[in-house]
């Protein structure tokens, strides 16, 4: 049975080229090795590694950083501690006004008392300003520091600038050593942000971001195990470009450093329109799509992954949407307006209007 189950995971007619079979990728050159999928089983216990080094990175550096740029953690108000009231809280974090009114009745408290209960306790759960800055920091370094990984080993890459040479010989194209460790540091990375996700900062966009990280794992594992290696790392590459900015406008804005923030967010809107709106779709899935049908026809995987780069394509669309929403905002209020990907607030229109002087979150 299981070697039906793995024989049907692995079939050859899915993964391969017509008349390629894994044992022609076996037998490679002296001194030649082609990618194969196994070699990315160490990608799931270093991402525990990676996120255990998150944790003292945050402890060693991102903290020390914080308190050297004056971001504290905040004294909290502490609500009254009342059973009845955390109990529901625990199921529900933002009452109706028709439970309001039920439970205002039931502990003969005013209905404003009891939405000021709810509004402090949500405020309890909330990251810290020191919090998020230590995120940010944090990608922000991991992301500077594979984009120029990246850019360092693959700019002298004759198919960097021709996208045709992804194709050529193809699967039969050699794996260098760069390739292998661009690939297990970006693959650990991302497991380590799906492991995370469910305890750092909430955002609106939890689902998206949740397919956005599937779907780049299932790309980057895909490209890996049928040998598309070329194309994979343009793909990871392009996309760590204009993170970097976004990190870098959060960090400033955390930091209070407000014409730096609103300058650091003009550039990420630049690159990340360049890269994702331009690059991706009309050079990479330009080449993905119609250079490799011409040069090696399509096949069942082929299919697979060009689904995979139009799903990232579509979350691309939709951030831009919000990102152009916020230069709309920053346009009439002449500074960079909340991001809508902020922080899940669950507020009383009290609080929203409280709050709408927030920026870049």
């Amino acid at each position: 049975m299981a070697s039906y189950v793995s024989a049907w995971i692995w079939s050859e007619r899915f993964w391969l080229p017509e008349n390629v079979t894994w044992a022609d990728l076996e037998r490679s050159p002296p001194g030649v090795e082609y990618p194969h999928a196994r070699h990315l089983t160490c990608a799931l216990p270093l991402a525990v590694v990676v996120f255990l080094f998150r944790l003292l990175f945050e402890r060693l550096v991102a903290k020390p950083c914080a308190n050297i740029l004056h971001i504290q953690t905040g004294v909290r108000r502490q609500v009254q501690p009342n059973a009845l009231l955390e109990k529901f809280y625990q199921s529900k974090t933002s009452p109706d006004h028709k439970h309001l009114e039920g439970l205002s009745k039931q502990l003969d408290w005013d209905l404003r008392k009891v939405q000021r209960w709810f509004r402090v306790r949500r405020d309890q759960d909330r990251p810290t300003t020191e919090t998020k800055f230590c995120e940010s920091l944090w990608r922000f370094t991991f992301y500077s520091g594979i984009f120029i990984y990246a850019v360092y080993n693959m700019w002298h890459s004759p198919w960097i600038w021709d996208t045709r040479q992804c194709w050529y010989n193809y699967p039969f194209q050699p794996m260098i050593q760069c390739q292998y460790y661009y690939y297990v540091a970006e693959l650990a990375f991302y497991w380590s942000l799906m492991f995370s996700q469910f305890t750092d900062i909430q955002r609106k966009d939890f689902l998206i971001m949740f397919i956005h990280h599937l779907a780049t794992i299932l790309l980057i594992t895909f490209s890996y195990a049928n040998n598309m290696l070329r194309a994979g790392a343009l793909v990871m590459c392009v996309h760590d470009a204009s993170d970097i900015f976004l990190e870098a406008a959060k960090l400033a804005n955390y930091a209070k450093y407000q014409k730096l923030c609103d300058a650091q967010f003009v550039l990420f809107t630049l690159v990340f329109f360049i890269t994702r709106l331009i690059i991706f779709p009309f050079w990479i899935i330009r080449s993905v799509l119609f250079e490799s049908w011409e040069i090696i026809g399509p096949y069942q995987a082929w299919w697979v992954l060009n689904g995979l780069l139009l799903v990232l394509q579509v979350l691309h669309v939709f951030w831009f949407y919000l990102i152009t929403c916020i230069a709309v905002k920053s346009i009439f209020k002449g500074k960079v307006s909340k991001d809508d990907r902020s922080d899940i607030e669950s507020t009383t229109d009290e609080e929203i209007n409280s709050n709408s002087s927030k920026k870049c979150k």
